[in-house]
């Protein structure tokens, strides 16, 4: 689905740029300002610092003057409103509203494939394409630091996404919000694969941890621990031990530096 970040009279040119920073990590672009406080905020140094690299994002967004021409192209409007009104959309929490909306896109789009099978559908070429109807989109709508969202605003929305926090304490600030709402939606649309922190591992080769457990066992023969004359099952534990455990050649050669420290050390006290 289309999605597209909102945000409304923001005050801080930071917070524009944490916020572009917040969708890059999830894998959004669509930013759009409206009305903010500072003209040139996709501009300021203050706004690119925050950004720490998403200047592509920033390169993206756009300003406009009115809620109405930020919303073009949107058929599903998110507010983000913590403070409880009388009257209004309803409120949910992002993951399980997210999840009812991709179910009904889901069955929206299921719908408009019957449809097309339908005999008086037949010969139409669009109706055989689900794919031709028009796309939903997704606005998720902020508002200004100090005040937040306005009434009016919050009326024209679906719903009111409210960010389950800490019954005594719920004060995010605008970048932590955008943040948390665009994991959510990730999520949501399936999200990415965690990236390993560091490479995967090479694993030692049999012939490897072989030639190690023969280095071992002249170690432990030579510190008196290992009588070759009653060996018992201490060897074929050691190498069911060391198999568990998975061992890099770096390893291998560490285990082996040891056999030969404990070989030279039981050598000179003869």
């Amino acid at each position: 689905m289309k999605t597209r970040f909102v945000l409304i009279n923001t005050s801080h040119a930071g917070n524009v740029g944490a916020a572009a920073r917040a969708m890059k990590t999830m894998g959004f672009d669509d930013l759009v300002l409206v009305a903010p406080r500072w003209a040139n905020v996709l501009r300021r140094e203050e706004t690119i610092q925050r950004a720490s690299g998403a200047l592509d994002v920033l390169n993206n967004a756009r300003i406009v003057a009115t809620l109405d021409e930020a919303l073009d192209g949107i058929s599903h409007l998110c507010a983000t409103a913590m403070t409880p009104r009388d009257f209004g959309p309803p409120t949910a929490a992002p993951r399980a509203h997210f999840e009812a909306l991709l179910k009904s896109e889901l069955l929206r789009h299921e719908t408009l494939a019957q449809e097309a099978q339908t005999p008086q559908n037949a010969g139409d070429d669009t109706a055989a394409d689900p794919s031709a109807a028009p796309q939903a989109g997704v606005a998720f709508l902020f508002g200004s630091e100090r005040f937040g969202m306005t009434n009016e605003d919050v009326y024209r929305c679906h719903v009111a996404l409210s960010i389950p926090t800490n019954p005594g304490f719920g004060s995010l600030n605008l970048g932590a919000a955008i943040q948390v709402i665009a994991y959510e939606w990730r999520q949501a649309l399936g999200g990415f694969a965690v990236q390993d922190a560091t490479p995967s591992r090479a694993l030692a080769d049999a012939a490897q941890v072989a030639g190690m457990l023969g280095h071992w066992e002249q170690a432990l023969t030579s510190i008196g621990f290992l009588d070759p004359a009653a060996p018992k099952k201490l060897m074929p534990r050691l190498n069911q031990f060391f198999n568990r455990a998975q061992l890099s050649p770096e390893e291998i050669h560490i285990l082996r530096g040891v056999a030969k420290a404990m070989i030279e050390t039981a050598q000179a006290k003869r």
